[in-house]
């Protein structure tokens, strides 16, 4: 069979937007409440304050009312200034992409850059610091998701801290999919969203702040106010006796109660395990097929998301269009630099099933085989399976 442009896919297994939960699409048809209802005003104090228990940092959330560009946005606008002096960690496109946001504010930008398949060495960081004294921000991405791999963004925040600087982290596609928070980080600007591990459509911006990044935004006399852009006109919006902005996004606030309630049922450690289970299913089955990962290092790869080489002669477009053909599952396709060179599989959300990684496998190994690349798609189903029964 095969599966006509217009139909349906049977599975989205891309890196975002992913497939939302059950229980999140359910809590998204419940009645659109009027803002200043007090039984929404309520629902939004009581979802900022169950999401600070999981973002873990020093004040109340932020929630910004468009998905996770937005955040990021706004976050360099209100964060920098003509006086700052920020150190970017490019390890992939993402990362290389924020300095757009970055320069527009006049800071001075300085770059440490690796290759897109590398991750960013703590030690770096902390000579680049030693020699550049007057940096006032840093910035890193935390899962670089064209690329595939992760920063050890911990261990950065620690050499950030040290040095007195601020620590800005995109960690849209990581948290909730692994280890990560405002607190164990020491991360000053967190920014993130509900829209990759949590399960939900694209619609929210999630922000973890710090003290001291609000005393740095709120001295910037060129961040953003009454502004779509503004982080400082939301800090007290999560109060249920406060006026909002402008109008927020009433069903995507009740959509992300639900995510974060079964996020915390099941345990975010739990959550963690089934992420990384996923993956190295995943990944084993590809060595098995004779393919290659994206990153130069197994251990740079994410759980969140399995980045494929392209074995050399096949079109990746092709090959992605051959897959959702004939089977009905989508991939992602690299982005920027990396595009045509890799093909992503997600496992974010409700994707984050190991059984999602034989769905991978099989339909990647049927393209290629299609498209003239023959693999071993048994092989790989059985030592995807082995890593899942041993998990």
């Amino acid at each position: 069979m095969r599966y006509a442009p217009s139909d349906l896919p049977v599975f989205t297994l891309t890196t975002g937007p992913v497939d939302a939960y059950p229980a999140v699409l359910r809590s998204l048809a419940a009645t659109v409440l009027y803002d200043y209802d007090p039984v929404f005003q309520a629902t939004y104090q009581r979802v900022a304050e169950k999401l600070a228990t999981v973002v873990k940092a020093e004040t109340m959330p932020v929630i910004l009312h468009g998905e996770p560009v937005l955040g990021l946005e706004a976050a360099a606008a209100s964060l920098l200034g003509p006086g700052d002096v920020m150190l970017n960690l490019v390890s992939g496109v993402y990362s290389k992409g924020f300095e757009g946001w970055a320069a527009r504010s006049g800071a001075e930008i300085v770059e440490l850059a690796v290759p897109y398949d590398q991750v960013i060495d703590p030690a770096e960081v902390a000579r680049v610091l030693a020699e550049r004294p007057d940096i006032t921000v840093v910035a890193a991405c935390h899962h670089d998701t064209p690329s595939g791999t992760v920063n050890p963004v911990a261990e950065i925040g620690a050499v950030v801290k040290r040095h007195g600087a601020l620590f800005l982290v995109d960690a849209v596609s990581s948290f909730g999919g692994m280890p990560v928070d405002a607190e164990s980080a020491a991360i000053d600007l967190l920014v993130t969203g509900p829209n990759k591990c949590l399960g939900c459509p694209p619609g929210l911006s999630i922000l973890g702040v710090s003290n001291r990044a609000w005393a740095k935004m709120k001295a910037n006399p060129a961040a953003p106010r009454a502004s779509i852009l503004s982080i400082l006109d939301w800090q007290e919006a999560w109060r249920a006796d406060r006026p909002f902005p402008f109008t927020p996004s009433i069903s995507e606030i009740n959509g992300l109660e639900a995510a974060i309630d079964l996020y915390l049922a099941e345990g975010p450690s739990k959550v963690w395990a089934r992420h990384a289970l996923t993956a190295a299913a995943c990944r084993a089955g590809l060595k098995a097929m004779g393919l290659a990962i994206w990153p130069a290092e197994e251990a740079f790869a994410s759980p969140t998301c399995t980045a494929v080489r392209t074995p050399q002669g096949i079109d990746e477009a092709q090959l992605r269009a051959e897959i959702r053909a004939r089977y009905g599952v989508v991939l992602s396709s690299g982005r920027g630099e990396t595009l045509g060179k890799l093909t992503r599989i997600g496992h974010m959300g409700p994707t984050a099933q190991p059984l999602h990684a034989i769905v991978a496998l099989s339909a990647l190994g049927g393209g290629l085989s299609a498209l003239g690349h023959r693999v071993d798609i048994g092989a790989g189903v059985a030592a995807a399976l082995a890593v899942i029964e041993a998990g």
